[in-house]
């Protein structure tokens, strides 16, 4: 074909190329992302109707506390069993037996005196001595965290019972006729005390002195 005929035909393609790029409407600008809720601006914001039911959930979620008369009657009736606990204690360790004076003796290294126990021929008599032991140490397990809230703590709780306990054996060493310290004992003790407080005492503490979680509410 002849290049001649060829040039209006492309001269008119052109044109209408070019009529119809003059013609063609522009788009509508695209929308900017809106930036990030940061500092002020998003603590100014209100919650949404999902964020109120979020945080409703999480409030409901926390322990409310006994009323202030429930509790302090709680703190009462185990401060009055502590006070009895302490009367039996003293009679049990701290009362002269001048018939055992010849038969006791001092004992500073673990584990003997629960091998003189677990000797006797008779079990009944290992079993008293080394349940009796355990069984004095229990109650500073379950009231001690009633009756004060901040000695709450596995540590705190086996720190105060060993404490308390060489104060008993080093009397019964020092002023007490018959009786000697024996460190198996402060042992047996404590180890009881841990016992009565993760069966019972944990849980009656927070029973008692259980608090509310805080949730932060956006306005």
């Amino acid at each position: 074909m002849d290049r001649a005929a060829l040039r209006p035909r492309a001269a008119a393609l052109r044109a209408r190329t070019a009529f119809r790029l003059r013609t063609a409407k522009p788009g509508p600008p695209a929308k900017p992302a809106p930036p990030a809720e940061t500092g002020p601006a998003k603590r100014g914001r209100k919650a949404g109707p999902a964020e109120r039911a979020k945080s409703g959930s999480a409030e409901q979620g926390g322990r409310r506390p006994l009323p202030l008369p429930l509790r302090l009657l709680a703190m009462l009736v185990a401060f009055v069993f502590m006070v009895g606990f302490a009367v039996v204690l003293a009679r049990l360790t701290l009362e002269p037996s001048p018939a055992s004076e010849a038969l006791v003796h001092s004992n500073l290294r673990p584990g003997q005196s629960l091998r003189a126990y677990l000797d006797q021929p008779e079990l009944r008599d290992a079993v008293k001595q080394i349940g009796g032991n355990l069984l004095l140490g229990v109650p500073f397990g379950v009231l001690v965290p009633v009756v004060a809230p901040r000695a709450r703590g596995l540590v705190r709780i086996l720190l105060l019972t060993a404490s308390v306990m060489l104060l008993v054996e080093f009397a019964q060493g020092a002023l007490v006729t018959g009786r000697a310290f024996d460190v198996d004992d402060v042992i047996l003790n404590t180890t009881g005390a841990l016992i009565g407080y993760l069966l019972v005492g944990r849980r009656m503490s927070r029973a008692v002195h259980a608090r509310e979680r805080r949730v932060t509410k956006r306005v």
